[in-house]
């Protein structure tokens, strides 16, 4: 009896052993998809081509998810400059955002590629280079900063305005006091032309213009349009200086906690609702320098590409 009990409780901790052994050998279970709600900041406003790429977002994420994921959109810098959003996402603190690539040059000097003048002729050659191996491999280079790259989006080409004199030629950029943003060569290449450039955040710009505490500022025309900058600038002149690509992100820190199926809803979303927001972008475009026109600045079509 004695033995046939010792012999039991022998068996026993076999099949516990074996049954731990077993348990360490399996994989982890996925994630579960829950509930959650991702948050979306951006600078421009509700009219802006950007926004209506986030409402794009929205609605796909919102419908392929069945109502798990809710996107909260956040415009007119609500939730900070392009450069506080990014720190945001690198902490954990925000889900996406959506900036230029020009405050991306803080984080990793190759995106400054971007901010050579005249880099891209025209915007078919500028998506060929975003949306094959080479825009990839920028995308895929942000996790090493704590940011998930999602998409490119557009802002378009970047054009010249100010309260002061038309710019019929670049020796007419000189002396003025011009808003860029915080980044080295766009500041080097205004400075070349003899202007004064100012960096500041894109929600002060507004309101410094309005007081002159600058003379102009340069944006794309859909920004500039809606934005109203008209109201206290007299003259538009097209430059197409710098193209300007969106770069769509999410938090790295966060995205790691999603399962695979929110993952590839949020990329298959971004994507998509890139594509669209081009479009828009490009058709807003053209109806905005008619815009400006009817609103009563001075466009000056020729380029100065000299």
């Amino acid at each position: 009896m004695r033995k046939s009990l010792k012999l039991l409780s022998i068996l026993l901790v076999i099949a516990f052993a074996v049954s731990l052994l077993a348990g360490c050998g399996s994989s982890a279970p996925e994630k579960k998809a829950e509930k959650r709600v991702i948050k979306v900041g951006i600078g421009l406003n509700e009219q802006s081509p950007q926004y209506k790429g986030l409402q794009k977002f929205k609605e796909i994420v919102e419908k392929d998810s069945k109502g798990r994921l809710e996107v909260q959109l956040f415009a007119n810098s609500q939730l900070g400059d392009d450069t506080k959003m990014m720190t945001a996402l690198r902490a954990g603190t925000l889900e996406m955002t959506c900036p230029s690539t020009a405050p991306i040059a803080g984080l990793d000097k190759k995106w400054m590629v971007f901010d050579i003048p005249f880099l891209f002729p025209n915007e078919e050659i500028a998506d060929k280079i975003v949306d094959g191996p080479i825009g990839q491999k920028l995308l895929t280079s942000l996790s090493s900063h704590g940011i998930k790259g999602i998409a490119f989006w557009e802002n378009g080409y970047r054009q010249l305005t100010n309260s002061v004199r038309e710019v019929k030629a670049p020796a007419d950029v000189k002396g003025l006091k011009i808003r860029t943003m915080e980044n080295p060569v766009h500041l080097a290449a205004f400075r070349t032309l003899g202007a004064n450039p100012t960096p500041m955040p894109f929600g002060e710009l507004f309101t410094s213009l309005q007081q002159r505490t600058i003379d102009g500022q340069e944006n794309p025309l859909t920004t500039i349009h809606l934005q109203k900058f008209y109201e206290v600038q007299k003259y538009t002149t097209l430059t197409n200086h710098f193209y300007s690509p969106f770069v769509f992100m999410f938090s790295q820190k966060i995205w790691d906690t999603l399962p695979k199926e929110d993952q590839e809803v949020i990329m298959k979303a971004g994507k998509e609702a890139g594509v669209y927001e081009r479009k828009v972008n490009r058709d807003m475009m053209k109806e905005s320098v008619i815009a400006l026109e009817k609103a009563g600045m001075i466009v000056t079509k020729q380029r100065c590409r000299q």
